[in-house]
């Protein structure tokens, strides 16, 4: 017993990194077993045009926390003031002020939503919604700095537990309402019980309003690349959902949502690892200083991607049969959707590790033209792949994309020694022809999803 929990004791980078996994995983994987449950359960008390309307709402906030994201987690994990006192008020107090100017832009925004897609309840919810992001900007610093050091067991405890909170506010309001504002009232619900508990539980000095200059210049100094950056992430993240919902009622977009949610869990695992464990990683163990470092992030990246195409692989394989399980007959499209997802998230999977390496190297500048070209090919394949192929197109988007704009990552990564041949072509290469055998074994399915 000894022997096997040895890898997890200590304070070196190595037995960091086993501890931030194992949480990562614990947060990740009973997160979305919640998430599965509560889905299970309002899927049947409300309508598939409830989630269509979640979606959109959540697609603009999602934009507006990343069209005024300033890197202000990635500044403090990666800076050398990431512990000062100082530094961390003056995060504290921009993050607080831009989340009243977001809450702002939400009332400013939410009136040409509801006309763009012909739903006039969306005026009332955005505006409501967004008073989450206010609540969210009053999060102590303790959370970032935990997850600077990858102290991160107290963290997950109180992330699941307000997700069942969170999950069994929603069955209840949804059963009494029966109406989208249970999600409503649930998703700020949630805002509160989880800073509240930050603030009770975690340890750390509490902050308090303060801006110091030079704290102040750092962080916009490292932050400009990453404000533009998270511009084209949101793009790239949740520009189908926005394209799409113009194109298709919110209730095919509320089936696309599932279908979404069960096929991307693999994709945000791997992105919650290279954040959470790898990035700061690069921190502790700088690839550039010795081969042995390089090759040990190599092996961790590459076991990430391979665990995560598997999976990625297993979903696909099973999604029909999985989803005729687990929802009723107005979600049965989903299980095609799942099927063709595998294609575009092996991609993305095993080709997004120079991202993270890229900023963790204080490179952001690159980093920025990665996302830029990514974006732009994205935005330009779903206009021409939604109108062509309606849903499909817009799974495979964001896949094909990646591969369009993988030359640049490659120069990048080379320049700085960086570059896995190995995880990028042959990883990638196996994950997408066992994917392509798969989409051929469930051919009738998939077919029906370019109906």
């Amino acid at each position: 017993m000894k022997r096997l929990l040895r890898p997890f004791t200590g304070s070196n980078p190595a037995a960091l990194a086993m501890r931030g996994s194992f949480w990562t995983s614990v947060d990740f994987g009973g997160g979305n077993l919640l998430r599965l449950a509560s889905n299970l359960i309002l899927t049947r008390l409300l309508f598939p045009e409830a989630f269509g309307l979640m979606a959109v709402v959540q697609i603009f906030l999602a934009g507006l926390q990343m069209f005024s994201d300033t890197g202000m987690q990635q500044a403090i994990i990666q800076n050398a003031r990431g512990d000062d006192p100082d530094y961390l008020d003056t995060a504290w107090t921009v993050t607080i002020l831009r989340g009243f100017l977001l809450w702002l832009a939400t009332w400013l925004l939410a009136g040409p939503v509801a006309h763009a897609y012909s739903e006039p309840v969306l005026a009332e919810m955005m505006p409501w919604m967004g008073l989450s992001l206010v609540i969210q900007a009053f999060r102590p610093m303790a959370v970032v700095t935990a997850a600077r050091h990858l102290q991160l067991g107290r963290i997950t405890l109180i992330n699941l537990a307000v997700s069942l909170a969170q999950i069994i506010v929603a069955c209840v309001l949804a059963f009494l309402l029966h109406s989208v504002w249970a999600l409503v009232i649930a998703g700020i619900f949630r805002s509160l019980l989880a800073v509240a508990a930050y603030w009770l539980l975690l340890p750390g000095a509490r902050n308090r309003l303060r801006l110091e200059r030079p704290a102040l210049g750092s962080l916009f100094h490292f932050g400009k690349y990453i404000f533009l950056g998270s511009i084209a992430a949101f793009l790239i993240r949740q520009s189908d959902r926005a394209v799409l919902g113009l194109h298709v009622s919110m209730a095919d977009l509320g089936i696309y949502n599932i279908g979404l949610f069960m096929a991307m869990m693999p994709r945000d695992f791997a992105s919650a690892l290279q954040s959470r464990v790898i990035f700061p990683l690069y921190r502790m163990k700088p690839m550039s200083e010795s081969a042995h470092n390089r090759s040990r992030i190599f092996r961790a990246r590459r076991l990430v991607a391979a665990v995560m195409v598997g999976v990625s692989l297993l979903l696909a394989a099973v999604g029909p049969w999985l989803i005729g399980l687990l929802y009723d007959a107005r979600y049965q499209a989903a299980g095609g959707m799942m099927v063709l997802f595998a294609l575009a998230i092996i991609p993305q999977v095993t080709l997004t590790t120079t991202g993270q390496m890229l900023v963790a190297l204080g490179d952001t500048r690159r980093m920025l033209q990665i996302q830029l070209l990514v974006s732009a090919l994205q935005i330009l394949i779903l206009y021409f792949g939604v109108r062509s192929f309606g849903v499909a197109g817009a799974i495979l988007a964001p896949g094909l994309a990646c591969i369009l704009a993988h030359p640049l990552r490659v120069s990048y990564a080379r320049r700085y020694e960086c570059w896995d041949p190995l995880q990028d072509i042959g990883l990638t290469a196996l994950g997408l022809i066992a994917a392509s055998a798969i989409c051929a074994w469930h051919v009738e399915t998939v077919q029906s999803v370019f109906n």
